[in-house]
C-alpha cells in the first residue's frame, strides 16, 4: 500500500510537531522537526506512553466476535505504524543520545530485534499467499456448486454427482492445505482418513497419502520465503529475549529515551506475537513470557490483549488450527460442514437437501467473499509494516555515522 495512504490518518493523530516540505519522498529530510526542550521532551515521551496504552485498550476492547479478524489485525498494524513513526522522529530529535552509553546499546539491540521481525513479516506474507491458494479452493466448490456462478445448463435446472465430485475433491485439497505443520506430522492417521473420503457416492476412489504429503511439502518449500528450517516460535523467543526493564539510573542517564525504547520494544514483539498467533506461518508457537512491570500505563491493556488471544487459542475447536484469524475458522468450518452435507446425499437431490447445500453454499460464498475483500489491504499493510522498520532503522543507523 502506498506510505501516503497511512500518513493522513497517523500523522493526524500524531504527538509530534512535524511540519511537512513540499517534498513528497518519506526520509528523514521531508520533515522539519521542531527540537524539544527538556521539559517538552519529557512530556512527549509520557505522551508516547499514553497513546501507546490508548491504541492498545482500543483493540483490546473490540468485541470477541471482532476480535482476530482481518480487519481487527489490520487495525493492529495501523496501531503498529503510528507508533514506529512516532518512535522514528523523537529518535530523530534526540540523536545526540545514540552515540551515549547505555543508549547506544539499547538501540542497538532494538535495530537486531527489529531486523529479526523483518523474517516474521515476511513469513506472514507467505501465509496470506497460503491463504489465497484456499481461498481459490473455495472458490471451485462455489462455481460447482452455486447454480448463480454455473454457467452449464445442467446446473440450473439441478446438482447432479459431477458437481459434487468436483467441490469435494476441493474441499479434500482444501483441507490438506490446512492442516498445521504438528497436524501432518502426528495426525497422519486422520489425514488418511480424511482423504479416503474423497469417493464418488459408493465407487471408493485410491489416493496416495504420501503423494498428497509430497505435494504439500513441494509448495511449501518453493512458496515460503524464509528457509525450511525457519521457526516462527524461536524467532519470537529471540525478539523477547533479554528484555530487561531499564533501571532507575539508566533511566536519567538517557533523560527517559531508555522507557521509549523498552516500550517499543515490547510493541514489536507484541505485534509480531499476534501476527505469528492469527496468521499460518511455518512452526508457530506462542510460548513467549509476558512479563511487564504494571508501572508502564500500556502493560494492563497489552496484558489483557495478550490474555484474550491466548485464551482463544485454547478453545476446544481453535487448539489444531493452523492459525486464529475468525475468517480461517469460519473457513474450515464452512468447508466441513458442507464436506459432511455431501457425503449424506443421493441422487437425484431431494427439495430438502437442495435447500441445505443451498444454505451451506451461501455461507461459503460470505466467507470467500470476506477473505478476497480482506487478504490483498492486509498484504499490503504488512508490506508497509515492513519497509517502515527498515526505513526507521536505515536513518537510525545514518545518524550514527
Amino acid at each position: 500500500m502506498p506510505a501516503t495512504e497511512f500518513q493522513n490518518h497517523y500523522y493526524g493523530r500524531s504527538i509530534l510537531p512535524l511540519r511537512r516540505n513540499d517534498h513528497t519522498n518519506n526520509s528523514m529530510d521531508t520533515y522539519t522537526h521542531d527540537s524539544p526542550s527538556a521539559a517538552d521532551n519529557m512530556e512527549i515521551l509520557d505522551m508516547f506512553q499514553r497513546q501507546v496504552a490508548d491504541r492498545f485498550q482500543e483493540l483490546s476492547m473490540a468485541p470477541n466476535e471482532e476480535l482476530l479478524t482481518l480487519s481487527w489485525v489490520r487495525k493492529l498494524l495501523d496501531s503498529f505504524l503510528c507508533c514506529q513513526e512516532e518512535f522514528r522522529v523523537i529518535l530523530f530529535n534526540n540523536r545526540a543520545y545514540t552515540h551515549k552509553p547505555p543508549f547506544d546499546k539499547m538501540i542497538a539491540e532494538y535495530y537486531d530485534r527489529s531486523v529479526k521481525a523483518l523474517d516474521v513479516c515476511n513469513a506472514i506474507r507467505d501465509g496470506i499467499e497460503q491463504m489465497r491458494q484456499w481461498q481459490r479452493l473455495l472458490e471451485i466448490v462455489l462455481c460447482a456448486l452455486d447454480k448463480k456462478t454455473s454457467t452449464s445448463s445442467a446446473a440450473t435446472s439441478c446438482l447432479g454427482e459431477g458437481q459434487f465430485r468436483r467441490a469435494k475433491k476441493a474441499l479434500i485439497d482444501l483441507a490438506i492445505g490446512m492442516l498445521d505443520d504438528k497436524d501432518s506430522s502426528n495426525g497422519s492417521s486422520n489425514l488418511v482418513a480424511l482423504v479416503n473420503r474423497n469417493r464418488s457416492f459408493g465407487r471408493k476412489e485410491h489416493h496416495n497419502y504420501n503423494g498428497h504429503q509430497h505435494r504439500l511439502g513441494h509448495f511449501r518449500s518453493l512458496s515460503w520465503s524464509v528457509s525450511r528450517s525457519w521457526s516462527a516460535a524461536r524467532q519470537l523467543l529471540a525478539i523477547g529475549n533479554n528484555l530487561i526493564t531499564p533501571r532507575g539510573n539508566e533511566i536519567t542517564a538517557t533523560n527517559g529515551l531508555a522507557n521509549l525504547v523498552y516500550t517499543m520494544n515490547w510493541v514489536l514483539l507484541f505485534v509480531m506475537w499476534a501476527l505469528v498467533a492469527a496468521i499460518p506461518c511455518q512452526d508457530r508457537g506462542l510460548q513467549v513470557n509476558f512479563y511487564i512491570p504494571r508501572q508502564f500505563v500500556w502493560a494492563p491493556s497489552l496484558l489483557a490483549l495478550h490474555e484474550k488471544i491466548l485464551d482463544e487459542s485454547k478453545k476446544r475447536e481453535r487448539k489444531n488450527s493452523c492459525g486464529l484469524l475468525k475468517e480461517i475458522y469460519q473457513m474450515e468450518r464452512c468447508a466441513r460442514l458442507l464436506g459432511e452435507l455431501s457425503d449424506s446425499v443421493s441422487f437425484p437431490l431431494t427439495e430438502e437437501k437442495e435447500g441445505e447445500v443451498k444454505e451451506r453454499v451461501q455461507e461459503l460464498a460470505q466467507c470467500c467473499g470476506a477473505m478476497k475483500e480482506g487478504l490483498n489491504p492486509l498484504e499490503r499493510q504488512v508490506r508497509e509494516v515492513f519497509h517502515r522498520i527498515v526505513r526507521s532503522r536505515t536513518d537510525g543507523l545514518d545518524s550514527w555515522a
